[in-house]
């Protein structure tokens, strides 16, 4: 294997800002940098420009980041790929990493975990690059000399021995001849303990072997008598189990069979990030849930008013009905009753469908979102509980807003979790302003949400995205309204900016692109 002279990396971003940012830090790293707007110009460079590194987003129009991936890997298997995922997107970075990404990031890219990143992709290029030498030596047969061979054979020992992934192998009459050392320490037997035996079965559970030897025999795992992307659960000499990632082949020479080449990646750690990802949903949903509380408090008092009042108007006309038929000037003040209970009646079904809206867990699902239409159904949830905190509402919304493209769901929660942070920044009453706007230049619209609070401290300012971090007291929240709010804007391809002094008060503001932007 020769190591490259200078290593060349292809960065795939639609976003031209963050190429040209990301491309200027590579550069000053020593590497040599291309960059493609989409996945289709991206392939493309990697034909001409023939990268050893490929890093590209997943969220992409067009040709999204996984598909790049499985296309990379299929017309370029020798390419490393890394992916960069924005906050909230875990689930995707695992999909990437059963797909055999390299590593992924999160946005906004950290130059350092960028770096640590790079430096894993060429580890596991160098590995490859190794093991496809080595397995070519197997397949070319013997070496011109003697000398040739054993030195040959010091190499790929090492090779094999350094690999990352548990490597087996076995001869033409399924003898164990190669086991290295990460699979000892994945299943924890040593060498001595397994060479030139036949039993595989002890590393697998019951019917496991058997289902792997017919993946193999089949075609769909790459193609028969090779395997790739395989997922199977191997025992460990304790008895535990690892879920395990397989690639094998079937070793060939003049058409018969010479012994199979198995490698494992151990997936437990992958396996440890989709629990995590299950506990932060869960724990996200509880924070919604708390939310929720407050807010069907709120709401109580609120319809409560109106149900008084339609109640007390169809006691009165109840009573009128009962004196007798009913004359000209009664028809029209019934008729004017009726008004105001059907008034009534629309805005209690306004208010409990906007609950039940919040309320409901579920997948996102985008559309078209009516921006005034959002902060109204935003105000009319958290009324009451601006007038119960002495807080005075304005809003500014412009005149003929662009839609955007959003899950309303998720983009009330948004809105409601700045309003209820305002709320509660303001004990001793306040003014809260809530504005929307067009950037027709930037083509994006923009929300607002400020209040005349305290403010937030300088040292504090830099940490308020951050999960769990809070400064309100025990019971009033765990620290994840505003990672929820920077997350969900985040998917939604907008950002969050925030100014906040001391004494003044702070103002949000999200900004989004407008629909067809």
């Amino acid at each position: 294997m020769t190591e490259p002279e200078k290593w060349r990396v292809l960065l795939i971003d639609d976003e031209e800002g963050i190429r040209r940012v990301m491309r200027i830090n590579l550069e000053d790293a020593g590497y040599e940098v291309a960059t493609a707007e989409n996945g289709e110009v991206g392939l493309g460079l990697c034909e001409s420009f023939d990268p050893q590194v490929v890093i590209t987003d997943i969220r992409m129009p067009g040709m999204n980041g996984i598909e790049v991936l499985e296309a990379v890997k299929s017309r370029f298997s020798r390419m490393e790929v890394i992916v960069v995922t924005a906050f909230g997107e875990m689930e995707l970075a695992i999909s990437a990493l059963q797909l055999d990404a390299s590593d992924f990031v999160t946005k906004p890219v950290d130059d350092n975990v960028l770096f640590v990143a790079l430096k894993r992709a060429q580890e596991r290029w160098r590995t490859r690059e190794q093991i496809r030498d080595y397995t070519a030596f197997l397949e070319e047969g013997w070496a011109e000399t003697t000398q040739e061979l054993m030195e040959t054979f010091a190499f790929q020992k090492k090779m094999i021995e350094s690999a990352m992934d548990g490597i087996l192998g076995l001869d033409e009459n399924d003898r164990i001849v190669i086991f290295n050392r990460s699979l000892e320490q994945m299943l924890g037997y040593e060498k001595s303990e397994v060479l030139h035996g036949s039993d595989l079965s002890r590393f697998f559970p019951s019917g496991g072997l058997e289902a792997l030897r017919a993946a193999i025999d089949s075609d769909a795992y790459g193609g028969q008598n090779r395997l790739s992307l395989y997922e199977t659960t191997l025992l460990e000499k304790s008895g535990n189990r690892v879920p395990a990632q397989v690639a094998a082949t079937v070793l060939d020479e003049e058409g018969r069979s010479a012994g199979l080449v198995l490698f494992f990646r151990d997936l437990k750690e992958i396996r440890r990030l989709e629990r995590e990802m299950a506990d932060q949903a869960r724990i996200l949903h509880q924070d919604k849930m708390m939310s929720l509380g407050r807010l069907a408090a709120s709401v109580v008092h609120e319809i409560n008013n109106p149900l008084a009042g339609i109640l007390n108007y169809l006691r009165l006309m109840r009573k009128i009905t009962e004196r007798g038929a009913l004359s000209q000037k009664h028809q029209e003040r019934f008729h004017g009753y009726l008004e105001i209970v059907e008034q009534e009646t629309d805005r209690c079904s306004q208010i409990v469908s906007g609950l039940l809206t919040f309320s409901r867990k579920t997948p996102p699902a985008k559309a078209e979102v009516s921006v005034a239409d959002l902060i109204q159904r935003c105000i009319l949830l958290s009324q009451h509980r601006l007038q119960l905190g002495h807080i005075e509402l304005a809003s500014e919304l412009a005149d003929r807003l662009p839609v955007i493209e959003g899950d309303v769901n998720q983009l009330q929660q948004c809105l409601i979790n700045l309003i209820f942070n305002a709320i509660d920044a303001m004990p001793d009453g306040g003014r809260l302003t809530l504005k929307a706007f067009s950037e027709q230049a930037a083509g994006q619209v923009v929300i607002t949400v400020s209040d005349t609070g305290p403010g937030i401290s300088p040292e504090n300012l830099p940490k308020i995205f951050e999960p769990f971090f809070t400064t309100k007291k025990e019971g009033y929240g765990v620290g994840l309204g505003l990672s929820t709010v920077f997350g969900i804007v985040q998917d939604h391809k907008g950002r969050v900016e925030v100014d906040s002094r001391p004494g003044r008060g702070t103002t949000f503001r999200l900004l989004f692109p407008s629909s067809g932007a």
